[in-house]
């Protein structure tokens, strides 16, 4: 029997779909489930009369694959994982490639990928993103982890992967160890950001300039005409044209608690680890925490005074004003996912090709947009960038849009309507262009209660100093560190 170019066990949704993808690519394929019924119903419906075989164990998998072994692993993250390589690695030699497309935390990946090293394979993390349909038609994917695999699965991985508009695979080498899960992770951590502000823009426009499902949907379509063309403002605009059975908009319908399974946590939580200021993200990942608490909105919207005033303005301007909003909001969110991955990349030496993140991220994810040819070029100009808000480009956008941005952001506060990440995304803009922030006072308060010391404006940086501030104290200070 002819050899598979690759296995892959997880007959799930995205599984059966990258499936589908690699042997439309002309590769044959292997696969597993440990539900073995998957593999016998896959095998006499979608894929009848393609190159497609199956194994209804991991041993006769792993015979079928040419050497060295490719064998991709789309099953649940965490235990599920650790649990099939220890399946795996005795029946595989040495140089035989495994690949996690799950949504691992990074840091398991990171173990993994020494684990399994040091069994004489590799291992590879991959971030994949694009939901089903981007599993079938080209996703993208970002791989990290054993550098010695990338040649031997680059020809697959690139083929299945989507392309830019120039015929580039969103697909290139992220770096070792976790980087390749980690950059996965920041993605959908400005995911949450991106969907949390346009749910503002929405929210704006309906409780405050009172439009209907319909207008909302007019706007939102004119917008993908625009700087703000992206996967997610154009299926917003096609969600509020939706009609359910009775024929009103389906989205009115839905109740407003929203989910999450947890990489938006796990972006913000390595943004505290970095000491990275992830404010936006950080906010989007609270509002669905806030939009959880139903009951309690509900009782707490009998209770709590608020505002009860009809907007006065002129509403085509306003609707400019949130556009200006949206976008410069969308860019900050970028700028701190990217400060992210610049701070990461220092602490675990990825040395991360930020311009190649953003090409990956041009087609087949979920935060596709016209923007991110910005964000590559900005990078291609100068790989060291500090922060993107400094790049020329989005200074001059910044420029342009904040004066609409701060109205709706006064707006929003006067008339009583919840953004929390468009404001946030503001006090983050203004703090950065804040030469003199008020931290010296805290440093002070740090002092006073704590002797935990500060630095002096007319003494060298890393030069600490300790003040006696009620006289009952002494010179002793508190040892110096930070976290």
């Amino acid at each position: 029997m002819e050899k598979s170019k690759i296995g892959v066990i997880g007959l799930a949704v995205m599984g059966e779909n990258l499936v589908m993808n690699m042997e439309s690519k002309g590769f044959r394929v292997s696969v597993y489930n440990r539900t073995t019924e998957k593999v016998t119903r896959f095998l006499q419906g979608r894929a009848r009369g393609k190159q497609i075989q199956g194994a209804y164990s991991l041993e006769e998998l792993v015979g079928q694959l040419e050497k060295p072994r490719k064998i991709f692993l789309m099953v649940k993250a965490g235990q599920p994982v650790d649990v099939l390589v220890e399946q795996l690695l005795p029946l595989l030699e040495e140089g035989d490639i495994l690949i996690d497309g799950g949504n691992s935390h990074f840091p398991d990946t990171q173990r993994r990928t020494e684990y399994v090293e040091s069994q004489g394979k590799y291992y590879v993390g991959c971030g994949v993103s694009g939901g089903e349909s981007g599993a079938l038609r080209g996703p993208s994917l970002m791989p990290g982890g054993s550098k010695e695999a990338w040649p031997k699965i680059q020809p697959i991985l690139q083929a299945i992967a989507a392309k830019t508009e120039d015929g580039i695979p969103c697909c290139q080498w992220v770096g070792n160890g976790g980087a390749g899960h980690f950059v996965k992770m920041v993605h959908n951590g400005i995911e949450y950001g991106d969907m949390e502000l346009i749910c503002e823009a929405y929210h704006l426009m309906k409780t405050l300039l009172g439009l209907s499902c319909q207008e909302m949907h007019e706007i939102f379509a004119r917008w993908n005409e625009s700087r703000l063309n992206s996967y997610l403002i154009e299926i917003t605009g096609d969600i509020l044209a939706y009609r359910d059975e009775d024929g009103e908009p389906l989205v009115e319908h839905i109740l407003d608690t929203a989910g999450q399974k947890g990489t938006g946590k796990w972006t913000v939580e390595a943004a505290l680890n970095q000491g990275s200021a992830l404010t936006l993200i950080g906010e989007a990942v609270f509002s669905r925490c806030l939009s959880a608490m139903k009951e309690e909105r509900v009782k707490a919207s009998r209770l709590l005074p608020g505002v009860h005033r009809k907007f006065e303005g002129n509403k085509e301007e306003f609707l400019n004003w949130i556009e200006d909003a949206l976008y410069a909001s969308k860019i900050v969110s970028y700028a701190q996912g990217y400060a992210l991955m610049r701070n990461a990349s220092v602490s675990y030496g990825w040395k991360l090709a930020y311009g190649d993140i953003a090409l990956m991220w041009r087609g087949g994810c979920i935060i596709r947009s016209a923007f991110l040819g910005e964000i590559k070029n900005a990078y291609d100009k100068n790989p060291a960038l500090e922060n993107l808000l400094l790049d020329s480009y989005f200074t001059d956008a910044m420029e342009k849009a904040q004066q609409g941005w701060r109205k709706v952001c006064a707006a929003a506060l006067e008339y009583g309507v919840p953004v929390p990440a468009m404001t946030s995304a503001l006090s983050y803009y203004d703090g950065c262009r804040c030469e003199r922030l008020p931290a010296n006072l805290l440093q002070a308060q740090r002092d006073y209660f704590g002797a935990h010391t500060y630095e002096r404006l007319d003494a060298p940086r890393g030069q600490f100093f300790h003040t006696n501030w009620t006289g009952e104290g002494n010179a002793t200070a508190a040892s110096v560190y930070s976290v």
